[in-house]
């Protein structure tokens, strides 16, 4: 799935199921509560904690999660996320082209 085609599928779906959207702040903080689950999982699973009793390892639908309510956000706000995440990489490349090759701190093993 392209991203474009993302952005239009939850676009229909929240037409479809959700009536509307929440409102962009509200969408904020489901979106930050959404990366707090993910972060749950992520110490769970690569950290020092351990799951609890009845808690499941689904570190691909906690970021699916995300990837959502960071959709619904880029729908409502009028942001075309294909354009952003090209002029993301821009930026990056520009910026970063030489800075983590030439870091010995994260040298190849």
């Amino acid at each position: 799935m392209e991203i474009r085609e993302l952005q239009e599928q939850v676009d229909a779906w929240i037409k479809s199921y959700g009536v509307r959207y929440f409102n962009e702040l509200t969408n904020m903080a489901i979106l930050t509560e959404e990366v707090g689950e993910l972060a749950r999982v992520m110490a769970r699973k690569y950290g020092e904690q351990s799951f609890k009793e009845g808690e499941k390892e689904n570190l691909a639908d906690e970021m699916a999660d995300v990837l959502w309510v960071l959709t619904c956000l880029a729908n409502q706000t009028g942001v075309d996320l294909t354009q952003a995440i090209e002029a993301n990489f821009a930026k990056k490349t520009g910026r970063d082209e030489k800075r983590h090759k030439n870091n010995p701190k994260i040298q190849a093993l």
